[in-house]
C-alpha cells in the first residue's frame, strides 16, 4: 500500500471519529495513528526490541 493510499485511510478514520464521537474521538485517533505510525516506521527501519530496552535502561541510570 503506497503512503497516499495509508494517509487517505488515516484521513477517512479521522473524518469518521470527527463526526460520530467529536473533538476528543478525534483526537484518541491522531495520537494512536501517530503512535502506529512511528512504530510502524520504527520496524521498517530495522528496529529491535533490544533496542527499546537497552533505551529504557539507559535512561533509568
Amino acid at each position: 500500500m503506497s503512503r497516499s493510499t495509508a494517509g487517505m485511510f488515516a484521513g477517512i478514520a479521522l473524518a469518521f471519529a470527527g463526526f460520530f464521537g467529536g473533538f476528543g474521538a478525534f483526537l484518541l485517533v491522531a495520537a494512536l495513528g501517530a503512535l502506529g505510525g512511528a512504530v510502524g516506521h520504527w520496524l521498517d527501519g530495522g528496529g529491535r526490541a533490544q533496542d527499546l530496552r537497552d533505551a529504557y535502561e539507559r535512561s533509568r541510570r
